[in-house]
């Protein structure tokens, strides 16, 4: 049976992820409660969303739930039982979303590198033209004026010579 997921949340007392749903065959829609288990402040939210997604029980129906989505809603759950506000929680998920340009990612560890270059591929797909879409043109020409100042760098100059 295939089923449409409308809606997902996160009920906080007791810990579940809700998801609304209908069936393709009928219109009627249906709620589907699944209890958070062994989920605490320290666990990981992209693991507990993998789980949660290959579950047997659940597996039909968050077909149609992004595993993004799952893990934001871990991540509020986790905010949640740290004693964050919802705001700090969605907040903090954004952050976590986010690349600051200026940070150095050479001294960063392996695990953190690995999650700032997934966003990173998540959103050069994104934002990526594809042969299909309407706005794409195939070998685009730029002029570049010549009649401009170049920036000098450092790096640009060689040893001997002066700035």
């Amino acid at each position: 049976m295939t089923y449409i997921a409308k809606k997902c949340g996160v009920c906080f007392e007791p810990p579940s992820i809700i998801l609304i749903y209908t069936e393709a065959s009928k219109d009627k829609t249906r709620q589907r409660i699944m209890p958070v288990r062994n989920f605490s402040m320290f666990s990981d939210c992209s693991m507990a969303a993998e789980q949660l997604k290959n579950n047997s029980q659940h597996k039909a129906y968050l077909e149609g739930v992004s595993l993004c989505q799952l893990q934001k809603l871990y991540s509020l759950l986790k905010g949640h039982l740290r004693g964050e506000s919802l705001a700090e929680s969605l907040e903090k998920f954004q952050q976590e979303k986010t690349i600051d340009p200026e940070e150095d990612m050479n001294k960063l560890d392996d695990k953190e590198l690995d999650k700032r270059k997934r966003i990173m591929d998540e959103l050069f797909e994104k934002n990526r033209k594809k042969k299909d879409d309407p706005d794409f043109i195939y070998d685009i020409e730029v002029e570049f004026p010549k009649d401009e100042q170049l920036e000098s760098c450092s790096w640009d100059v060689e040893s001997g010579e002066e700035i």
